[in-house]
């Protein structure tokens, strides 16, 4: 009785301890954020404990090429279903390789006419955020609607999936029916870090790819110590005739120095201010996340 007693009063202790460890990070991101000429949303997952941080986690935010994450879950999915095969050769021609819009697989076969297995136009998805690729693999599995019911089937409801890339060019508002709110977009890396959505090797090869994100380098890995783990996917949106950016954000996973994992969410939309002043914010509430008590406990 003595020893249950010694153990509760213990465990009550701490009880305070890490809510105030979270409450410390909770009023650096908030401080942070104010820093910024429009809306922040930050969400924060111990994949351990399931202790989250939130912070105006219910705004609807632009996810831009972030949505990618989910399109390339949406494919491997398919893969897991035998429906496509990584193997499959796509075509690239003229017609899909459009210019104007960021594509590396582009630059590299500006003529088309050549035919790429599917994984490597999943790894431009992925890993370099090609818009072309991005387009091409919304046609292969019959449009956007199909990946917003994917991701609505999961449970995941406050997000949805509207436009394809071309179609966000036609309009700086477009870029708004692809939406999330911060705690919809860490519910899903939630689902992806516990292996519920993916067949082990679909697993590995979306980890990979996220990991070697070649996009915003300087957001959530910009102030972290060189080799950190870090599997990503960021988005960035244009300017409106007022100056502000319809998106800054960069979403992932990060495996502390104790071998843990944490799942973050950067959300920065409709905002004023220059590009690296903007990343510079993600960066801070990234490395304030890091170096947390609250995560490193």
């Amino acid at each position: 009785m003595k020893a249950f007693t010694l153990t509760a009063i213990f465990m009550l202790s701490l009880t305070p301890c890490v809510f105030s460890q979270r409450d410390v990070l909770h009023k650096r991101i908030k401080e942070l954020a104010a820093t910024v000429d429009g809306q922040a949303g930050v969400a924060i997952m111990d994949l351990s404990s399931k202790d989250t941080l939130l912070y105006n986690v219910h705004g609807r935010f632009a996810m831009q090429s972030v949505y990618k994450f989910q399109l390339g879950l949406a494919v491997l999915n398919e893969i897991d279903k035998e429906a496509l095969s990584l193997d499959k050769k796509i075509r690239l021609t003229k017609e899909n390789l459009l210019p104007n819009t960021y594509s590396p697989m582009r630059d590299k076969y500006p003529g088309g006419n050549v035919e790429l297995p599917l994984r490597d136009v999943l790894k431009y998805l992925v890993t370099n955020s090609d818009n072309n690729a991005c387009d091409i693999l919304f046609k292969e599995l019959g449009g956007t609607k199909r990946v917003n019911r994917y991701v609505h089937d999961l449970g995941v409801n406050e997000m949805e999936i509207a436009a394809t890339e071309d179609e966000m060019h036609q309009g700086y508002d477009v870029q708004f029916t692809n939406w999330s709110t911060p705690r919809a977009t860490l519910q899903l890396l939630e689902m992806f870090y516990d292996k519920k959505l993916l067949k082990p090797a679909s697993q590995e090869l979306m980890w990979k790819m996220m990991v070697e994100t070649t996009t915003g380098p300087k957001r959530l890995k910009g102030l972290l110590p060189e080799g950190v783990e870090a599997a990503h996917r960021t988005g960035l949106g244009d300017r409106d005739t007022d100056g502000r950016l319809g998106a800054v954000n960069d979403v992932g996973i990060v495996k502390l120095p104790n071998g843990k994992y944490y799942a973050i969410v950067v959300y920065i939309g409709r905002a004023k201010g220059e590009l690296p002043d903007l990343e510079k914010v993600i960066a801070e509430i990234s490395l304030a996340a890091y170096k947390s008590q609250w995560l490193n406990k």
